[in-house]
C-alpha cells in the first residue's frame, strides 16, 4: 500500500496553527486524536522553554473548549484538548483515510503520514483544497510487509534470535547455541542472519534516518 508524507501549511484560525506560529521554536506532537460531532478530541505533547505562556495562549484561544494537563515537566507538557476546528481530522475523515500518529507541528506546518490507495489520497487532497489548506507531498513510497523483505528462513531466524536473547545486552545465547537450536551450521546461520540484518537495517535507514537528520538539523 502506498505511504505518503505531506507537509501541510495550516491556515489561520485553528489554535495549533496560531499558537505554533507565535512560538516557532516549540515542537507540538499530536499523539492521538478523534473527530467527534464536528469537534476534535486530542492528546498532545509539546516541548518549549515557554510552557507557561503557551498554555495560557491555548486556553484563551477561541477554538479551545477544554484543556486538561496530563503531565508536565520543566520543558515538556502533555495535554488533552477539545477543539472546534480539527481541520486535518475532518479532511481525513471525509476522505476515508486514517492519519498516522504522531503528527508533528512546527511553526504552522504539520507533517502528516498516511497510508492509502491513490484514489483516497486524491480525495484527501481535494478535501484540503476545499478547506483552503495548502500542502506539499514530500514523498510517496510503497510500504512493504516484512514478508516481502525477508525470506521465510531469514524471518524465522531473526524471530528465534530475538526470542532466545541473542540481541539482548548482555546476550543470553551465543551464535553457536542459536545455530544448534534452529538446526543450521554455524557458518550458514551467521551468513543468513547477517543478510537478514542487512535488509532490516537498510530499510530502517531509508525510512527513519533521513527524518532523524532533519529533526537534528532543526534542533541545532
Amino acid at each position: 500500500m502506498p505511504q505518503a508524507r505531506l507537509r501541510v501549511d495550516l491556515p489561520e484560525g485553528p489554535w495549533i496553527a496560531d499558537v505554533s506560529r507565535r512560538y516557532p521554536d516549540a515542537v507540538f506532537k499530536v499523539l492521538t486524536a478523534l473527530p467527534e460531532d464536528g469537534r476534535g478530541v486530542g492528546l498532545l505533547q509539546f516541548r518549549s522553554d515557554s510552557i507557561g505562556p503557551i498554555l495560557d495562549e491555548i486556553r484563551a484561544h477561541d477554538s479551545i473548549e477544554e484543556l486538561t494537563i496530563i503531565q508536565q515537566s520543566e520543558a515538556t507538557v502533555t495535554i488533552q484538548i477539545v477543539t472546534t476546528q480539527p481541520m486535518i481530522l475532518l479532511a481525513a475523515k471525509r476522505s476515508g483515510i486514517p492519519i498516522e500518529m504522531p503528527v508533528e507541528i512546527r511553526d504552522g506546518t504539520a507533517t502528516v503520514d498516511v497510508s492509502a490507495g491513490h484514489d483516497r489520497l486524491s480525495k484527501l487532497g481535494e478535501q484540503f483544497s476545499a478547506m483552503g489548506i495548502d500542502f506539499d507531498i514530500e514523498y510517496i513510497q510503497q510500504r512493504l510487509h516484512p514478508d516481502q523483505l525477508l525470506t521465510e528462513r531469514q524471518r524465522e531466524l531473526l524471530e528465534k534470535a530475538v526470542s532466545m536473547g541473542y540481541y539482548d545486552t548482555p546476550r543470553r545465547c551465543t551464535l553457536t547455541e542459536l545455530a544448534e537450536e534452529i538446526g543450521l551450521a554455524k557458518s550458514t546461520c551467521s551468513e543468513t542472519l547477517h543478510r537478514a540484518e542487512e535488509v532490516v537495517i537498510k530499510k530502517f535507514g531509508e525510512e527513519w534516518l533521513p527524518q532523524a537528520e532533519l529533526d537534528f538539523e532543526s534542533d541545532t
